[in-house]
């Protein structure tokens, strides 16, 4: 007699970073059956640097993909191996202090690099191209989503890791009586370009700038705006990224029929930034040709599951990037469910409980990572209601502000979310939430 369960079917829309790494973590269990769907023909990131902060990195290496991370990631050079960021005045350079990461630094990654180094290791067939979600089709029994060349995939588990515009997030709301929620401007946009690093040293000279200020990730803070640098591909190119902040409203909108990303002249981007200073100028003046970015977000969601759909990443709680968070978000949660979908202890029966205490566990700390990544973007320009333009205070709180962010505990959710399901016994004294 054969008492094997049947392997859990789990279909998981998008893959970017979050869904592949996902797919990555399931793919190697036998009681799992994993079919990873993207609507683009080919897999591929939009943008460029993207920074890991120490809670990101270790999700990663959590998940199996450590030793591939390190094969494509950048460090800070020796002897700044520890430096998150340098902070510096927009309009002079000064000095205003550091953030340092004992043992990480600016662990960063170009996008497209990191998702290719990943998408290389899924197995052979996992993967579906051109197949947009639609539709999701949810009843006691029987879970299925639809696509629009007319096909359609049954499922146990669907996991929407499908960005901020999702297909699947209003399905979840919905589910829980909620109303849709579509992405919200913020009222900032980002001049962005990836300039030669050896173009920036001869600038740098030409202006009498510290050339530590190329090899070391720097931030010059300004009223209303903030440029940051960073090294990639081995310190070859140098990721920049300059926001400016309208405002004037206090619900600013994007036209619906604009794009959220385009080309712009340097002149326009320069002209946002006059006034700042040589080093920040000359920055900019390295990008011919700049896309501008205008910079959307999510409310903070109520609940990111609903029945046997379950959201991740930016689907479930995009945000700004000024913590360089949003991406190590994505992971974490794949971390979570990655460890928890592997343990052959899941299957059908206990599929809404393991739900549930992701839900519970989760959701509360990236609602925190969002929120706070939008204040600490007024305390980068000057518009924190404590510190305001207070330089000293500015370099005291940003040396620890990202130690809770950092530092958490990835492996105490699990345990907690192990307790909650009744595989082992809950640690004495254990804290549950943020």
């Amino acid at each position: 007699m054969n008492n094997k369960k049947p392997a859990l079917r789990i279909g998981i829309i998008g893959g970017g970073i979050s869904g592949v790494a996902l797919a990555l973590g399931l793919c190697r269990h036998s009681h799992l059956q994993v079919q990873l769907f993207e609507s683009a023909p080919a897999f591929g990131e939009v943008g460029a640097g993207v920074s890991f902060g120490p809670n990101a990195v270790c999700a990663i290496a959590g998940l199996g993909l450590g030793e591939t991370y390190l094969h494509v990631a950048d460090r800070t050079p020796e002897p700044w191996e520890d430096v998150w960021f340098e902070w510096r005045r927009g309009s002079d350079a000064s000095y205003l202090g550091a953030t340092i990461t004992p043992g990480v630094g600016q662990s960063s990654v170009h996008r497209a690099d990191f998702l290719d180094a990943l998408a290389a290791q899924l197995p052979e067939g996992i993967t579906q191209f051109g197949k947009r979600a639609t539709q999701v089709d949810q009843q006691s029994d029987e879970l299925k989503v639809l696509f629009d060349d007319g096909t359609e995939y049954p499922c146990d588990l669907l996991i929407g890791a499908d960005g901020i515009k999702s297909a699947l997030r209003n399905h979840v709301l919905e589910g829980q009586g909620l109303a849709p929620q579509a992405p919200r401007f913020s009222g900032t946009c980002a001049y962005r370009g990836m300039v030669d690093s050896l173009h920036l040293r001869e600038a740098f000279r030409v202006h009498g700038i510290d050339e530590h200020l190329v090899d070391v990730p720097q931030m010059y803070l300004g009223l209303d705006g903030h440029i940051l640098t960073f090294p990639v591909r081995n310190g070859r190119i140098i990721n920049v990224v300059a926001f400016i902040s309208d405002r004037s409203q206090p619900e600013p909108t994007w036209p619906a029929d604009a794009p959220w990303v385009r080309e712009v002249s340097q002149r326009e981007m320069l002209d946002a930034f006059a006034g700042w200073g040589d080093a920040a100028r000359a920055v900019l003046e390295c990008i011919p040709t700049p896309t501008i970015w205008a910079l959307h977000d999510l409310v903070e969601l109520p609940g990111y599951v609903h029945g046997r759909v379950v959201l991740i990443g930016d689907a479930a709680h995009a945000m700004l990037p000024h913590q360089g968070a949003g991406a190590g978000q994505g992971l974490e949660d794949a971390y979570f469910l990655a460890r928890l979908l592997g343990d052959t202890r899941t299957d059908a029966g206990n599929l809404a409980e393991l739900l549930e205490a992701y839900d519970n566990l989760r959701r509360p700390r990236a609602c925190r990572v969002q929120r706070t990544s939008l204040e600490t973007g007024e305390l980068y320009e000057l518009r924190d209601p404590i510190v305001g333009a207070n330089e000293q205070l500015l370099g005291e709180v940003l040396a620890t502000r990202f130690d809770w962010l950092w530092n958490h505990d990835l492996d105490a959710d699990l345990t907690e979310a192990r307790a909650r399901l009744g595989w082992e016994p809950r640690s004495r004294g254990a804290l549950r939430q943020g």
